[in-house]
């Protein structure tokens, strides 16, 4: 694992203060780390083998077990390309996040322990600024915090779709002019269940940010003359493209992106 020093980077997050900062610049690409030499096992490992694996309770594992069998959703439109194939790291660097949970590969989906507080990985390949639709299934699986933290670049800056953080349910974009996924007109809130898988999209085009949730649009918004940015902290470590959870435990699977050309919708009025 790569060696981080510690800076002087604040977040403050559910009421808990952190300190970190990066030491590689957010555009260099890394190699990934070593990862535990693990493929998929059906049928599914037993629940004595793998709780000791990823620290979960034996009810976060029977969600995870029931969730495995439900089959991977297929995404509006055409032209989607694989980010994840279901079956190695390979692409995706561990962040090393102190009081990281443990990282597994269970049937067919990227198994986030929980941290205390950040889990994270990062994608380490080529991937576009602008103009592109990123989609994946999560799902929450112990906790009560943000399961899916979904940071990407948005021209020569970045953001995070927040799913499920602040206490279980608010739905936001950290940040615009910032201001976070609680503070500014993405925020939103909704009930999430343990176990369930939720697809999530985000859309990132010249003038907008859309995102939804299963079926739901929850963002809409006009990003002309806004200052986009992540909240300033340990989910930096995500950037250019990462997904983390903050202490929650949870299964990311069926992770693809494609191009578009503009807005999927109208924007909201007032937006």
């Amino acid at each position: 694992m790569q060696i981080w020093t510690l800076g002087r980077s604040l977040l403050v997050c559910a009421g808990i203060t952190l300190t970190s900062c990066r030491t590689a610049p957010p555009d260099v690409f890394q190699e990934p780390s070593p990862q535990p030499d693990r493929v998929l096992r059906p049928p599914f490992p037993g629940h004595d083998q793998l709780s000791a694996e990823l620290a979960l309770p034996k009810d976060a594992l029977e969600l995870l077990r029931r969730a495995a069998q439900q089959p991977p959703a297929l995404w509006p439109g055409e032209g989607w390309h694989a980010l994840f194939d279901g079956k190695s790291w390979q692409g995706w660097l561990e962040i090393p996040y102190a009081g990281r949970g443990p990282l597994a590969l269970e049937s067919g989906a990227m198994v986030l322990g929980m941290g205390s507080p950040f889990t994270g990985i990062r994608y380490t390949n080529q991937f576009p600024r602008m103009n592109y639709e990123i989609a994946l299934e999560a799902t929450r699986l112990s906790g009560s915090d943000f399961f899916c933290g979904l940071t990407v670049p948005v021209e020569q800056s970045h953001c995070s779709l927040i799913v499920g953080g602040w206490g279980g349910g608010l739905v936001g974009i950290s940040s615009l002019d910032g201001y976070d996924a609680s503070e500014n007109e993405t925020t939103t809130f909704r009930s999430f269940e343990k176990g369930r898988w939720y697809r999530i999209r985000l859309r990132v085009t010249a003038t907008r940010l859309e995102a939804w949730v299963d079926d739901d649009q929850v963002v809409n918004v006009n990003t002309q003359g806004r200052r986009i940015s992540v909240r300033p902290g340990d989910i930096e470590e995500c950037i250019p493209l990462g997904i983390a959870s903050w202490q929650t435990a949870a299964a990311i699977r069926n992770v693809q992106w494609r191009e578009v050309s503009g807005p999927a919708a109208p924007p909201r009025k007032g937006y």
